[in-house]
């Protein structure tokens, strides 16, 4: 069994698919049972279980190059147990695709082979590299500069106005952000803004949510700019994962007007484990999740 390193998870209509970064072989592993549900559109972990076995054994039978390239590596089981499971890497997953012909396997594949190659894709790399990176201890903490560095380097590369402040007026769901014309002043506001508690923080990040100063990728810069004032300054940061997506569109929405249900929402995922990687990557894959259209 090779030691876990990283954790991912990536969603397919709002089901994850978990992965595991194997450092030794520079390559992620996913998890057979994650997909083999979502190919069956299977909830019951013991039903899904039962048809992998099956399956495993139909395909051993044929001497399916699936079975012979399977690993294991401890996930996480229903019970809350690390147990050992049956792992693919990706040409693995894209065989076991080929033995599901229906029309949502075939999208299932399109998404798991083209997702990756993505702005978003490739952005979502960069952003898991960031924990080990000396580049995030030489971030400024609280300020647009700050922002403007993770923007750049999300970005940098993808859209040629990475880490540049916006020049247009842009809306979303009939809100209209700051005023382009404004922007330099509004964040010079935010930057002085305070940072002492909880509220304050949060106050902020809605302020710099309304300023939403680049084009694109504002979500996903800010989140990871708010986890490091809140690491920078309380010694915790957010479990995403324990906020679903719809949840904290609507807070986000709201926060415009009022922002007790976005603090009460952070308030509740709050965590201490400001050094853990799993915690990272895992807030990550939520973070980018969040973007992902519908």
């Amino acid at each position: 069994m090779k030691q876990q390193q990283k954790i991912s998870i990536r969603f397919f209509n709002d089901r994850e698919v978990r992965a595991l970064w194997d450092e030794n072989e520079s390559k992620w592993w996913f998890s057979v049972l994650d997909v083999v549900a979502v190919l069956t559109d299977q909830e019951d972990y013991t039903k899904t279980r039962n048809y992998w076995k099956y399956l495993k054994a139909k395909l051993k039978k044929e001497n399916s190059q699936v079975v012979s390239t399977t690993t294991q590596f401890k996930l996480m089981a229903p019970d809350g147990k690390k147990r050992l499971a049956d792992m693919l890497d990706f040409e693995g997953i894209v065989l076991l695709g080929k033995t599901f012909p229906s029309t949502k396997a075939n999208r299932f594949m399109e998404w798991f082979t083209y997702s990756a190659e993505t702005i978003d894709g490739k952005s979502k790399t960069k952003a898991y590299a960031l924990f080990d990176s000396t580049f995030i201890e030489s971030l400024e903490v609280g300020t647009f500069k700050g922002l403007q560095q993770i923007h750049a380097y999300l970005f940098g590369g993808l859209y040629d106005f990475a880490g540049q402040l916006r020049k247009k007026n842009i809306s979303k769901g009939g809100f209209q952000f700051a005023m382009a014309q404004f922007l330099e002043t509004t964040l010079g506001v935010i930057d002085k803004m305070p940072e002492n508690t909880l509220e304050e923080i949060i106050d902020k990040y809605v302020e710099m949510n309304i300023a939403h100063p680049f084009m694109e990728g504002n979500g996903r810069s800010a989140r990871i700019w708010l986890d490091l004032i809140l690491k920078n300054r309380m010694q915790q940061c957010v479990d995403w994962s324990k906020i679903g997506k719809g949840e904290y569109m609507d807070a986000m929405v709201k926060s415009v007007a009022n922002s007790n249900a976005l603090k009460k929402l952070i308030a509740s995922a709050l965590t201490d484990q400001i050094n853990s990687r799993e915690m990272f990557m895992k807030g990550i894959d939520y973070s980018y999740y969040y973007e992902e259209l519908e």
